[in-house]
């Protein structure tokens, strides 16, 4: 079977469905997608209350203060935050106040103490204030009743805040999903424990758990399987019952011993299809289980597995999330090296990509090479040549998919 990359990612996302949502606990909603809409039942501010700490006072009784000609109130009271007493200001009379302290009843402004000569029984006042200022009014920010969250909006820190300011303790959002990721081959190694002959260090396991932590995902690393029918089945059936979604890395090419795609295609529900692309081209998706749980089966060479990853299942963790777009935005770029590309393939070049005055450039890093995961550690963004297109010249535009936060 074989598929172009769109066609892939569209058999994928059209089998993954956003995960239910239920109510969390408000900071475990941090980085999820709220489920609902939320109207505030209180008003921000509650009261009318201070910016500054100062003076309440009626901006009348301070007409044409200025630092040659200032105006003298009598102090006769204090009003703290958290401690509203019941206190009133009359004409040539003022209030210290604290920041957030109610507002006393007969006060209309606030000046603030930098204009004062802080005085605690008679205040000397230096400037006339504008009628209201310093005052934060009752419901000038959220009114009770009022929508201050739209279903659907991604929770960061200021979504947060303002669910705290109105009192919400939980919120309906989606969870993030557990994601299972195992590494198969007989040939790996746990790090830390010495290597033998032909053998090396398990980094697929360890690079798909970081690239779905850093989606989102809740992840458990199972490690490494050797390529073994049964102890693959086994393992695999046995971490369903807390997946979402699995992800495999290994034993889906075309060789004798390519166990991961032998056993899962007797089960009728995970395809194996050769994707036009490179890396990546041996790719295998479907569903295991009563509860249909997604698989991954992403090929074995490590900078394969990341490609894959990036283009394949990124996306569905994002759908499981109800998070969009579920794909990168690609940038548009000047390549500043020549390089060649494969007839027939999309190809995916690592690349170390900078913003200058003209916009972004990019340049290869290491190999094309499968295996080379030194380059991939240098690289933030991934070259995008198009099926057509067999070589790239220094100079030529071409798209960019960036990979890190900070070059985005």
């Amino acid at each position: 079977m074989k598929r172009s990359v769109e066609e892939h990612l569209e058999a994928v996302l059209g089998r993954v469905t956003a995960l239910p949502a239920f109510d969390q606990p408000l900071m475990e909603a941090l980085g999820l997608v709220l489920a609902e809409d939320i109207v505030s039942g209180v008003s921000l501010p509650g009261f009318d209350n201070s910016a500054m700490d100062g003076y309440a006072v009626r901006a009348e009784d301070l007409a044409g203060a200025t630092a040659e000609s200032p105006v003298t109130l009598a102090v006769v009271g204090e009003q703290r935050a958290g401690r509203p007493e019941p206190t009133m200001v009359t004409p040539g009379k003022c209030i210290r106040i604290m920041t957030g302290a109610p507002m006393p009843r007969g006060a209309d402004s606030v000046v603030q103490v930098e204009w004062t000569d802080g005085g605690t029984v008679n205040v000397r006042i230096e400037k006339q204030p504008a009628l209201g200022q310093s005052v934060r009014r009752f419901g000038e920010d959220v009114k009770a009743g009022e929508q201050v969250l739209e279903r659907d909006t991604l929770l960061g820190p200021r979504q947060i805040a303002v669910l705290a300011a109105v009192g919400r303790a939980r919120v309906k959002a989606r969870p993030r999903p557990r994601v299972v990721v195992i590494s198969t081959g007989s040939e790996l190694r746990e790090l830390g424990g010495a290597l033998g002959d032909g053998q090396i260090y398990d980094s697929n396991s360890y690079t798909m758990a970081a690239c779905a932590r850093a989606a989102g995902a809740e992840v458990y690393r199972v490690g490494v399987v050797d390529d073994d029918a049964k102890k693959i089945m086994d393992t695999l059936m046995d971490q369903l019952s807390r997946a979402d979604l699995v992800i495999t890395t290994g034993g889906v090419s075309m060789g004798a011993y390519d166990v991961v795609k032998e056993v899962l295609a007797k089960t009728g529900t995970v395809d194996f299809p050769s994707v036009a692309m490179q890396p990546g081209k041996p790719q295998g998706f479907g569903v295991l289980g009563p509860d249909e749980v997604p698989i991954f089966t992403l090929p074995g060479n490590p900078v394969s597995a990341y490609v894959s990853f990036e283009v394949f299942v990124r996306p569905a963790l994002r759908k499981l999330m109800g998070l969009m777009p579920y794909q990168r935005s690609l940038a548009h770029a000047v390549a500043l090296d020549e390089f060649k590309s494969p007839p027939g393939r999309r190809q995916f070049v690592r690349a170390a990509a900078r913003l200058g005055d003209e916009g972004w450039m990019a340049s290869t890093v290491g190999g094309h090479g499968s295996h080379l995961l030194g380059g991939l550690s240098r690289a933030n963004a991934l070259i995008v040549v198009p099926e057509d297109v067999t070589s790239v010249r220094a100079g030529d535009q071409v798209e960019l998919l960036l990979l890190d936060e900070e070059t985005r």
